[in-house]
């Protein structure tokens, strides 16, 4: 009995198949990679204030300190690590550290950040330091002061630049409050440009799925690749089908008088 010959296009066809399984195999995994590296990593790392932060509150400190004689500052940490100082003598320099500064008052913000697989929730403390002739009980009713405007341990975590640089700002209004200072001279109004519209709001969904979304649009496109593959796959086979011949039948196509 005679043994039909294996077709090279059905062999050519199985080496196709397996590349397009290789291949999907190796884009569902990067996807899922991506996914899970995005959606799981949350960095621990306390961000310094921004540049225009930064550069927007050195001279509102000046000024102060040209008005009351106090060296105000900022000194934000991730302990032990320090994240930026700043004072009313310029960005990284600290009012504590400066012989220029006798006397000051420098607001400490320490925030510690902690993984998402983590049970510990992120924390956060405020303080507020000065010379050793300013009493600590005064520096305590600036601290108060702070938490009253809402420059709190939670506006700290939420935005720890914004937070500690804002609270740098109200240091001189709160001294004057606790009877450290007279209030600060209040600036000339000069003549303003009209402002710039406002941006549209950023929306943060994305910011931390945006990994997870990659994963589900690459498995949505796997599933259509499935699909199309195998129907592709079944009208070949339905194609390279033949119908059996019974025993004794004349191969199709030939008649009788041909033979």
């Amino acid at each position: 009995m005679a043994t039909a010959a294996k077709r090279p296009g059905k062999t050519a066809s199985k080496a196709v198949a397996w590349g397009i399984w290789l291949t999907i195999g190796a884009v569902v995994v990067g996807c899922v990679a991506a996914g899970l590296l995005n959606g799981s990593d949350s960095s621990t790392t306390v961000p310094a204030p921004a540049a225009d932060e930064r550069a927007d509150t050195v001279p509102i400190l000046a000024a102060a300190f040209t008005s009351q004689g106090i060296c105000y500052g900022w000194r934000l940490t991730d302990y032990p690590t320090v994240t930026s100082v700043g004072s009313n003598l310029g960005d990284g320099t600290a009012v504590g550290e400066d012989p220029r500064c006798p006397r000051w008052i420098e607001v400490e913000a320490d925030v510690t950040y902690t993984s998402e697989s983590s049970e510990a929730a992120d924390h956060a403390t405020v303080r507020v330091n000065g010379s050793d002739d300013i009493d600590a009980a005064a520096l305590r009713t600036v601290e108060r002061g702070l938490e009253r405007f809402g420059l709190d341990a939670d506006a700290v975590i939420d935005d720890p630049g914004w937070a500690v640089t804002r609270a740098a700002t109200t240091l001189p209004l709160l001294a004057a409050e606790a009877g450290l200072a007279a209030p600060a001279a209040t600036p000339a109004a000069g003549p303003t440009a009209a402002p710039s519209p406002l941006p549209a709001a950023g929306n943060d969904f994305w910011r931390d799925r945006w990994g997870w979304a990659v994963a589900t649009v690459g498995l949505l496109l796997l599933a259509a690749l499935f699909v199309t593959v195998g129907v592709a796959q079944r009208r070949r086979q339905l194609r390279g089908v033949v119908p059996a011949q019974p025993a004794g039948a004349e191969p199709a196509g030939r008649t009788r008088e041909e033979a």
